[in-house]
């Protein structure tokens, strides 16, 4: 079984790095004002590295 792609809504700081970087797997909820992971089984491994290197609350990861 593949790694799952998460992000700690909680720790999440609203800035849509990851969904500008990866939109196919983040997208920004309006509502929360929080980033979320809509294709957890990701896709594009360097893009979904890239994103977690340039999330500046560091709360998206691999599990």
């Amino acid at each position: 079984m593949g790694k799952k792609v998460v992000i700690d809504e909680e720790e999440c700081m609203g800035c849509e790095a990851c969904v500008e970087i990866a939109p196919d797997i983040f997208e920004f909820n309006d509502d929360e004002e929080k980033a979320i992971v809509i294709k957890a089984e990701g896709g594009d491994k360097d893009a979904i590295q890239e994103a977690i290197d340039a999330c500046p609350a560091s709360c998206i990861t691999l599990e």
